[in-house]
């Protein structure tokens, strides 16, 4: 698909979804969303995954819907079609909310997929107005002889066990927040409730919505199901553990054996050829962040690394996004990852590395020793040679496993900037070395 097709598809999906391209504006047959708090809720089969968001209109052509989970707030752009239906973009996902307002005022319709050739199932939602509660309406709460507070050694298990997650849980009286961590990134903020014995979390932020929903055994232990909207559930078991963590994230991935350097050849935006071997590299720091716009740790990392380069491009300092997208097709990833770049005032090179898949992300960086997660980010010093790679991403939700992050993060590369100019590349040609912004 064209790249001017592809958004006019985005653009008309809404229309189409309900059979009407016409704006309908504020006449007297207009029925648009009540502005406030609103509770949503997917069901699939027997799983329900409620959500909460606000409407707000102040400026009534352009209105907003702000997804809500415990601190975090998400804003995305709402389209309405004809008297009765609105079409939610959810930003750098290729996906939406499409709904319509029925005649009691509550909103209808459904989740799905705008990748094209995508078919995976749409997931159905409701919501009604003015419900600010997740899980259980106020003055319904029943009482827990339990806290969850705490850290917590989880582990989750698939077809095969996977590897240890840690949970760092916040508990005021039946209210439940958190994080879960993992080798490859973070939940993002999670919200819910304890019960008695039971607890349940869920978070909906633009990607596949979650649910978490488990037992408190006699012991303190946990147990319980993670399930999604569109794929398979999974186990987990836990126990509170304050000296739970997870494996170094800087020394998961690495160079094979014999490399020194990461070498690539791939499209830009506009198809041309950039390598790392390019004069525009020669000389910098190079940060390499290999993502995916369907990947919402990545736009967390995304959300990190494009201010930090505005302030610190003059330093002698370059950034590379490399992304893998949900088709591979230029056309289709110029609109993909041209979204991520205006969302986010990118202003580092981008290119396309081809189809979201760790083995095909392996085989376009053979010096890696395996792709293991997007994102991955890899610090290269002035002579071109790999200092540091990063596996995964853990966002500000995590506290100070994110201060700490961004601690070391600019001492290292403060200290690469400091690093002398190699013999035969001009410094002017290579900025200043500023401290860091």
């Amino acid at each position: 698909m064209k790249i001017n097709n592809q958004m006019k598809a985005v653009a008309l999906a809404g229309a189409t979804l309900f059979g009407s391209a016409a704006f309908a504006g504020d006449g007297p047959d207009t029925k648009a969303p009540k502005q406030g708090v609103w509770r949503g809720e997917f069901v699939i089969s027997e799983t329900h995954i409620p959500f909460n968001f606000e409407y707000s209109a102040k400026d009534k052509d352009h209105p907003i819907l702000t997804l809500l989970n415990g601190s975090r707030r998400d804003d995305f752009k709402v389209t309405r079609h004809g008297a009765d239906s609105i079409f939610v973009k959810m930003n750098t996902y290729d996906a939406a909310l499409v709904a319509k307002v029925e005649t009691d005022g509550k909103i209808t319709g459904e989740y799905r997929s705008l990748v094209p050739g995508f078919r995976g199932n749409a997931l159905p939602f409701s919501a009604e107005y003015g419900k600010d509660y997740r899980f259980v309406e106020k003055g319904k709460e029943q009482p827990t002889r339990h806290n969850l507070s705490g850290k917590w050694d989880l582990q989750v298990f698939s077809k095969a066990k996977m590897p240890d997650n840690v949970a760092l849980l916040k508990q005021e009286g039946n209210k439940l927040t958190g994080v879960v961590m993992s080798t490859v990134g973070d939940s993002r903020e999670l919200e819910g409730v304890v019960q008695g014995d039971e607890f349940v979390l869920s978070h909906f932020s633009g990607p596949n919505p979650r649910v978490y929903k488990g037992k408190i055994n006699e012991d303190g232990s946990i147990t319980g199901v993670i399930s999604s909207g569109i794929y398979d559930n999974t186990k987990f078991e836990g126990s509170k553990n304050d000296k739970a963590e997870l494996p170094d994230p800087y020394k998961l991935t690495y160079l094979k054996e014999g490399y020194k350097k990461l070498d690539f050849t791939l499209p830009d935006l506009d198809g041309k050829q950039v390598s790392l071997s390019d004069d525009k590299y020669k000389g910098k720091v190079v940060i390499v962040e290999i993502i995916g716009t369907w990947c919402p740790n990545c736009t967390d990392q995304t959300s990190f690394l494009a201010p930090w380069y505005r302030a610190n491009k003059d330093r002698g300092v370059e950034a590379i996004a490399i992304g893998f997208e949900q088709k591979d097709d230029l056309e289709y990833a110029k609109y993909t990852l041209g979204t991520l770049k205006k969302k986010y005032g990118i202003e580092y090179d981008i290119l396309f590395g081809g189809i979201a898949d760790k083995k095909v992300a392996s085989d376009k960086l053979p010096a890696l020793n395996r792709m293991m997660a997007f994102p991955t980010t890899i610090l290269i010093d002035r002579k071109g040679e790999v200092r540091q790679i990063h596996t995964g991403y853990t966002g500000e939700v995590t506290g100070k496993y994110f201060e700490d992050y961004t601690a070391k993060w600019n001492k290292d590369l403060n200290e690469l900037i400091a690093e002398p100019v190699p013999a035969g590349v001009s410094p002017a040609s290579v900025g200043t070395t500023k401290s860091s912004k």
